[in-house]
């Protein structure tokens, strides 16, 4: 059963759905990861490495919008979660989320995938 993070300050802004699958913490934001929201997705993100998940796969098919501090929320999982010797999958990502990843280079750093399926069965 997955669990949904929303903050009260942000509400309706961003919504992070969480849940398990197999090996795999699957994260899911939905609506725009900036600024005011970026730690309603670090908090999961950082508490599921803490309880040992290693694999993390964020779900972008229901983001809308990501500014430079949403990348650095992912890129700073990206980092505690290779130091655990895991890595963070990117799923789904929308044509305008992807486009910052492409514009600023972190789309090699990452495992990129066109569909959550695709990142589940890699």
């Amino acid at each position: 059963m997955g669990r949904e993070t929303v903050g009260s300050a942000n509400q309706g802004r961003l919504r992070v759905g969480v849940r398990t699958e197999g090996s795999s913490e699957i994260l899911t934001p939905a609506g725009e990861l900036d600024h005011h929201t970026a730690e309603l997705l670090r908090e999961p993100l950082e508490a599921a490495i803490a309880q040992g998940f290693v694999r993390l796969v964020v779900d972008c098919s229901e983001l809308e919008f990501c500014d430079s501090t949403g990348l650095n929320v992912l890129l700073g999982a990206r980092l505690k979660a290779e130091a655990a010797g895991g890595a963070v999958h990117l799923a789904a990502m929308r044509p305008a989320v992807a486009r910052v990843f492409e514009i600023t280079g972190a789309s090699v750093v990452f495992e990129v995938h066109d569909s959550l399926e695709a990142a589940l069965t890699q």
